[in-house]
């Protein structure tokens, strides 16, 4: 897909975990003078709960909803660089929104799975589903469609994170 015709005011990251949205991010921001926000570190903060013990509490659907609402609030802010948590794509509204909101670059860092399995070792504690292979393959395989409906799509697994922000603010235009 290509790049929204409009000034790029925001930039938003998507992918899969392991794909470097939390790295990545920050070096953007940093390279605009822009701030950058994480969405699951906001909606945990906004929670007082970390995400694991919101899904436990309240369940995934009550969990989507308010990750939706953030990043809805969130997707209006000007010179922000934001890394959306990796499930976030699969909701059709928030896909939507990113892609059509204007001044907004929706950008898939794209990795393979055997990457992001190198690149999370050691996080299984507070990645739980690391450990069940059958359900993460699915979860990618499901997701890597929504994933390439941002506008830019970068292959990420042979770059470095400067490399990364490079071939992001390049796509930008920035």
């Amino acid at each position: 897909m290509n790049p929204p015709h409009a000034p790029i005011r925001r930039i938003v990251l998507t992918g899969f975990m392991g794909s470097g949205k939390s790295t990545v991010g920050p070096l953007v921001a940093q390279r605009l003078g822009w701030r950058f926000l994480d969405a699951d570190n906001v909606f945990e903060a906004e929670a007082g709960m970390t995400i694991a013990e919101f899904f436990a509490q309240h369940g995934e659907p009550a969990f989507r909803d308010r990750e939706h609402a953030t990043i809805s609030r969130l997707a209006g802010t000007d010179a922000l660089v934001l890394a959306l948590g990796g499930g976030a794509i699969e909701r059709a509204e928030t896909r939507a929104l990113l892609l059509s909101h204007s001044g907004t670059l929706l950008v898939h860092l794209e990795v393979t799975l055997p990457t992001t399995l190198t690149r999370c070792r050691g996080t299984e504690d507070t990645r739980p589903i690391l450990a069940d292979q059958a359900n993460l393959e699915a979860r990618y395989q499901r997701r890597l469609p929504h994933y390439r409906t941002a506008h830019v799509s970068i292959p990420v697994d042979n770059l470095t994170p400067d490399q990364v922000a490079e071939a992001i603010l390049a796509a930008a235009g920035l």
